[in-house]
This record gives C-alpha cells, sequence and structure tokens, in this order.
C-alpha cells in the first residue's frame, strides 16, 4: 500500500486527509498550524515537522493550502517538497490557485522525475466533510488513473479536464459560477424584501421552479437566517475572482458580471467581513440599498 502524505489541514484540508485514514492508509501529516496536525495524529496520522519530511516520507504528496504563494512556498521553499521528494513519486495539488503558474511549477516537478496532477476541488466544507465533492483534474491519463482510487474517497464527480493546469482553468470557472449565483440570489431576495414581499416565501417559491439551484437552497437559507460562518470564506472567493480577471486580462477577454461579484466581495471584505462565508456578499448589496434581507 502506498504511502500517503498530505499538507495544510484546514478547514478543507484536515476531512479530506480524515477520509484517506479512514480508508486504512497510513498519512504523514504537516501543517504550520500544529493544532490541526495533532487532530490527524489522534486519528491516526504520522506527524513530520516539513514539507521536506511529508515528501521523504510519502509515496504520493496531497496538497491543500490558501494560495498561489502558499502552494510555492510549499513545493520549493526552505524545506519545501522539491528537496525531499523522490524520483517516481506523485505530488497533487488540490488548492485552488493560479493556472499559470500551476503549469510552471508541474514542469519544474516533471524534470526532477516527479508525476504531478493538480486537482481543485468544489463543493466546500459540507463537501469535504461528506466527501462529495467535485474533484476537476489537470495532468497525464495514466497518472490520474493512478491516483484515482484516492481521489474516489474524498470526491464523488471526478473529472480529468485536459494537460497539467486545466483542472486549476476548470476551478476558475466554477467559482465565476458560483460567485455570480450568490449575487444573483442576494439581489432577487434583498429586491423582494425591499419590495415588502416575505423572501423566505419567495425563495420556496423559487426553489420549485427554473431558478431551482444548490446556491439558492443553500445560501439563500443563510441570506435569510443571517447565518454567515464560514464553510467557504469571502477572501478565498475574492482571491479566486481575482485569478479569474487576471486570467481574462491576459486573454483578452471582458467578464464584466465576474468584475462586479469582486467589488462587492472586495467591499464586504473592507467592512470586516474577509472571513464570513461568502453567502455574505449579500451584505454588500444591503449597504447598497440601506436595507436588510428580512424574513
Amino acid at each position: 500500500m502506498a504511502k500517503l502524505g498530505f499538507i495544510g489541514l484546514g478547514i478543507m484540508g484536515k476531512p479530506m486527509a480524515g477520509h484517506l485514514l479512514a480508508a486504512k492508509h497510513s498519512v504523514q501529516v504537516f501543517d504550520v498550524n500544529p493544532a490541526g496536525v495533532k487532530e490527524m495524529v489522534a486519528k491516526g496520522a504520522q506527524a513530520c515537522k516539513t514539507s521536506k519530511e511529508v515528501a521523504q516520507t510519502s509515496d504520493i504528496v496531497f496538497i491543500m493550502v490558501p494560495d498561489t504563494p502558499d502552494v510555492e512556498a510549499v513545493l520549493f521553499g526552505k524545506d519545501g517538497v522539491a528537496e525531499g521528494v523522490r524520483p517516481g513519486s506523485t505530488v497533487v495539488d488540490m488548492s485552488s490557485i493560479s493556472p499559470i503558474a500551476t503549469k510552471e511549477f508541474a514542469k519544474k516537478l516533471i524534470a526532477m522525475g516527479v508525476k504531478v496532477l493538480d486537482a481543485p476541488v468544489s463543493g466546500g466544507q459540507v463537501g469535504a466533510e461528506n466527501a462529495t465533492l467535485s474533484i476537476m483534474v489537470g495532468g497525464d491519463q495514466a497518472v490520474f488513473e493512478e491516483i484515482k482510487p484516492y481521489f474516489q474517497l474524498m470526491g464523488k464527480n471526478i473529472i480529468l479536464i485536459g494537460g497539467n493546469g486545466d483542472g486549476q482553468t476548470c476551478k476558475v470557472a466554477n467559482q465565476i459560477v458560483v460567485a455570480l449565483n450568490i449575487q444573483a440570489v442576494a439581489e432577487a431576495l434583498l429586491f423582494a424584501s425591499k419590495a415588502g414581499a416575505d423572501p423566505a416565501k419567495v425563495r420556496e417559491a423559487l426553489l420549485g421552479g427554473f431558478a431551482q439551484s444548490r446556491i439558492l437552497e443553500i445560501h439563500g437559507e443563510r441570506m435569510l437566517k443571517r447565518n454567515f460562518n464560514p464553510g467557504f470564506r469571502i477572501r478565498l472567493h475574492q482571491k479566486d475572482l481575482n485569478l479569474a480577471l487576471q486570467g481574462a486580462r491576459s486573454l483578452g477577454l471582458s467578464l464584466p458580471n465576474t468584475a462586479t461579484a469582486a467589488q462587492i466581495f472586495n467591499a464586504v471584505a473592507a467592512a470586516g467581513g474577509a472571513d464570513l462565508d461568502h453567502s455574505a456578499l449579500v451584505t454588500g448589496l444591503e449597504l447598497l440599498a440601506n436595507h436588510k434581507v428580512a424574513r
């Protein structure tokens, strides 16, 4: 049985690593936050002191950290994966980062004889905890088939999109769709509420029609109940939309609605909401309307 490594034990990483442990795999773990490591060790993981040590003791290394600079530091920084990884082993980055940087990271690792996949996920904390994540993969078909049994322990909808970087491109596209759907639901409920209708009843009616969506179901309820405890933080969605807009500039594209959603997220973050759930985008629109969505 392959030895697995997992770097990054945050909201998403902990349950994902936990599913690998529950399947009786040997898992070596590291995170800059010792609390996450301690929790995983209590479930049977082996603690490592650095990313380098994880790579030295693992055949397959999974990475789940917040942003592009974090992945670069994990891979190529001091005591990083590149210092300990062995030729023939596999690195799977499940973070959501720049597709352009992903391609460059893959080139460096492949030149070292390492197999590489980018495999960002969608589904949030609930999906991570329930092992129902959608996993969007970029890389070689043979490597994908080798790693797929491990993906199946963490997710349900597992698709090889194309070559290295294509998984990250798919994730950016996903984040555009999610952000614009959150914005649409927020605007609809705000409109209904300010017009004097019961937004809870409006949501209930919409759930039975063509406007039905998971975002209306889950995040619409969050907006009504004012439950913005983070499943996916605004600051992370800001990062993802910035990746979309940077990519659009490089491709000569205009993404006007994505830009608007990004600005509303920026407003919520500036008001102190960067660590709220991304459904709290509604609070930015509420400020513009001088009205709160009320049940």
